[in-house]
């Protein structure tokens, strides 16, 4: 004989009913977190894959990047591209391991170390500029309103919205007229006088609480100590932000060299890279993975850095 159902007391069922529930929605929650965290691993490898296909790229031997892509940069006796009737392959382990490639670009060929410094000098004074101007000008914007400084805040926003090819010709006339083109100062006074870095400060610098600018004014602070002791400090995270982003704006420009340099001793590595003929492919993924370093090791420094400039809000977590 069965036994027979034990009857629950009406607490008991709902308190098995809410236990059902909560299991429920524990495993909709898991379910839910594990289809997010493979579609988020899905395009991060996506995302990852051409800077790990260049890196190991870089590792095989000019035989061996002819044969995998060659086909890709053929081109016909007068010039024009060959139709590809096979597929490329797409090779992430070299068959054997060679460091020609860097040797080449390193100790062979002083050009591409060239280029790299090129790109250190034009991008290093635009940054370290740019950020002085741009914090003193956030001072000011934040710190003093009228109608005047709303009117020249607005151009500033204006500007940035624009993009840089807009303002390419202005720039060039500009430059002309203050006999700078063809000189290094062609591109460094558009970049250090850039309304990006004013205005992400400004917005930041106007969420510094006021009472924190009075208790200085009433210790006896001035304006300058105002700045450097309250404002400065508070504003560290978003000028690491904006140092972030400016350099790696600056450091894969295209435009402005070619535009406002003539000589091609002068230009950049990012310049350089787009140039790359056929017949230095192996050494493309060389100096490609030489040219990523400055950039992927100021974002994972600047990383920390980076995520407290945009979420910290004048002495308050956002």
């Amino acid at each position: 004989m069965s036994k027979p159902k034990k009857t629950l007391q009406p607490w008991e069922a709902e308190r098995e009913r809410a236990r059902k529930a909560a299991k429920r929605r524990r495993i909709w929650s898991y379910t839910k977190r594990g289809f997010g965290t493979m579609f988020a691993a899905f395009f991060a490898i996506l995302f990852l894959m051409p800077i790990v296909l260049t890196i190991t790229n870089s590792f095989m031997s000019s035989s061996e990047i002819s044969s995998n892509y060659g086909m890709v940069f053929a081109t016909t006796s007068s010039g024009g591209k060959v139709y590809i009737a096979e597929k490329v392959t797409l090779k992430f382990i070299p068959d054997m391991v060679s460091f020609s490639q860097y040797v080449t670009v390193l100790f062979k060929s002083p050009e591409y170390l060239l280029k790299f410094w090129n790109s250190v000098i034009l991008v290093g004074p635009i940054v370290v500029f740019q950020l002085t101007v741009a914090t003193l000008a956030s001072y000011g914007f934040s710190r003093y309103r009228g109608r005047i400084r709303e009117i020249i805040f607005f151009l500033y926003i204006i500007l940035m919205l624009m993009p840089y090819q807009v303002t390419l010709v202005p720039n060039y006339l500009v430059s002309d007229w203050l006999n700078i083109l063809d000189t290094r100062w062609a591109i460094w006074l558009p970049g250090i006088f850039s309304p990006f870095a004013v205005f992400l400060l400004t917005k930041f610098m106007r969420r510094i609480p006021i009472s924190l600018v009075e208790a200085a004014q009433i210790d006896g602070a001035g304006e300058w100590q105002i700045f450097a002791k309250v404002c400065f400090p508070l504003c560290k995270g978003a000028i690491a932000s904006a140092a972030i982003l400016v350099f790696i704006d600056y450091w894969n420009m295209v435009e402005q060299p070619l535009i406002l340099l003539a000589d091609a001793e002068m230009h950049p590595l990012s310049v350089f890279l787009s140039k790359i003929n056929s017949g230095e492919i192996g050494l493309a993924f060389a100096v490609a993975t030489i040219y990523m370093v400055p950039g992927l090791l100021v974002f994972l420094y600047g990383e920390e850095y980076l995520v407290d400039g945009i979420t910290y809000q004048g002495g308050v977590k956002g």
